[in-house]
């Protein structure tokens, strides 16, 4: 039975491409590009409305489409090593065009915000998966 507090449960049904690991994934590398990357600039206007109807304003910060796919990349290098580009194909994802599809299916049901500028064509071919994955990882030596 489907939980009807779960936010992801509509957009899985609606959208089955990805399965709900690669939605986790992508608003956790959100976390991860600001928190570690340190990416975003501080909206100087109005904030955004607060999707959990959080009373409390605080600064948001945007992270443009590039940036997140470049937070993406070194989040699924960071978590997974060498399988990073195996472990997102499992879930669906395929191309940073996917991570947008990803991001405005989230905006659609409010877990994530847009501004004005931001477009799902920010997300077209980034990178691609085989070079940012495969052919470019490498293992350090020890220290």
């Amino acid at each position: 039975m489907r939980d009807p507090q779960d936010p992801l449960a509509d957009l899985l049904d609606e959208d089955r491409r990805y399965k709900r690991d690669a939605y986790v994934f992508v608003y956790e590398s959100l976390r991860f590009a600001h928190e570690v990357l340190g990416l975003g600039e501080e909206q100087s206007s109005e904030p955004l409305p607060d999707p959990s109807d959080n009373p409390e304003k605080t600064p948001q910060r945007h992270v443009t489409g590039q940036e997140l796919c470049e937070a993406i990349r070194q989040y699924a290098l960071h978590l997974y090593g060498y399988m990073a580009k195996t472990v997102l194909n499992s879930w669906g994802l395929h191309s940073t065009g996917d991570f947008g599809e990803i991001v405005f299916n989230l905006i659609r049901a409010k877990q994530m915000r847009k501004t004005p500028q931001d477009s799902r064509a920010d997300f077209d071919a980034v990178f691609d998966f085989d070079e940012a994955f495969c052919k470019n990882f490498h293992i350090p030596p020890p220290v």
